[in-house]
């Protein structure tokens, strides 16, 4: 790959008048800018963005780090995303935490060594003060993407109004005895308990969540559940992956969907249309909350001075098919 300092030779110019060339100055004489740049397109120059970096100047890279680059919900996400940094000239590294503190506290360090512009993340733990740290220490823009964290730019889905969608849903398709598949602490969970609560004074009773992603434990846990309950059950699972590990493990042990357990997942992910029966799920605006993630992340690469914190909480929308509304005549 050619450098400035050989551009430089072959022009006859000076390196610092190659440099102002391919920077854009326009004060350098016309002749030997056309020279310059004629020679930069013959022998295809790219610019060393990190070095670049080094003196002052924007590499034009956005570092993405989102919790789990497998899930087709979060692919979606990234298309998006690099759609919209395309645009404005931007490039994005993408880091993949898997979930693990440690791993995420890794690719943050990879982002500082290549002194990206700014930062899209999904944090493992939003409420961790280390990552806070560590954000802070980053020293960039950042917008937190899917979670809300306070005291930063956020842009994401209102869980618990959601997860009240699900609950409702549930309920009125006649399921009195629910579960949860995930944990407590998920917002979405708070969502789905409280809008039954609007309906059951005694819903506690009749709430089971299943928290494990193993399937031998999950299996086990369905197989002493469905040894006792007779009602019909609302299964709510916290994303379609492992909503559609519960679909299998049901349709496994002979129970019947929709009429003995019905499901709903979270993220309606292209293959919610391709099962049997159609998986019910919560749509999130993709585009929409990508959009404004990066607009909002590259509005304050331009004005750092600008210190307001935008929150900006989207609606959901959940899509009802046959894995919870029974089947049509």
């Amino acid at each position: 790959m050619i450098t400035m300092t050989e551009i430089a030779r072959l022009t006859g110019v000076s390196q610092p008048t190659v440099s102002r060339v391919l920077n854009g100055n326009k004060a350098v004489n016309p002749e030997i800018r056309e020279r310059v740049l004629a020679c930069a397109r013959e022998y295809d120059f790219q610019p060393n963005v990190i070095a670049q970096s080094l003196v002052g100047s924007r590499t034009h890279l956005i570092g993405v780090v989102l919790t789990d680059i497998s899930n087709a919900f979060f692919a979606d996400l990234v298309k998006y995303l690099e759609q919209e940094a395309r645009r404005e000239g931007y490039s994005l590294i993408l880091f993949n935490s898997n979930y693990n503190k440690e791993h995420e506290k890794e690719c943050l360090d990879v982002v500082r060594r290549y002194r990206v512009d700014g930062l899209i993340a999904v944090p493992v733990d939003e409420d961790s003060a280390h990552w806070r740290g560590m954000i802070k220490k980053l020293d960039i823009p950042t917008v937190v993407i899917t979670r809300k964290v306070a005291g930063m730019d956020s842009v994401y889905v209102a869980h618990d109004e959601a997860g009240a969608q699900v609950g409702r849903h549930l309920y009125e398709q006649g399921y009195r005895e629910y579960i949860f598949f995930g944990r407590s602490e998920d917002i979405k969970y708070q969502g789905f308990v409280s809008a039954l609560a609007e309906r059951d004074r005694d819903f506690q009773q009749h709430v089971t969540v299943v928290a494990s992603k193993e399937e031998t434990v999950v299996r086990e846990a369905m197989a002493e559940y469905f040894s006792k309950k007779r009602e019909k059950t609302g299964i709510f699972a916290y994303n379609d992956r492992r909503a559609v590990q519960m679909m299998g493990i049901l349709h496994q042990m002979g129970i019947r969907i929709p009429e003995q357990a019905g499901i709903v997942g979270f993220d309606n992910i292209y293959i919610c249309e391709h099962l049997y029966p159609k998986l019910s799920s919560v749509s999130q605006p993709n585009e929409e909350m990508a959009t404004l993630a990066m607009k909002r992340l590259l509005y304050k690469i331009e004005h750092s001075e600008d210190l307001q914190v935008m929150d900006c909480p989207l609606k959901a929308k959940l899509v009802s098919r046959n894995s919870s509304v029974p089947f049509r005549k």
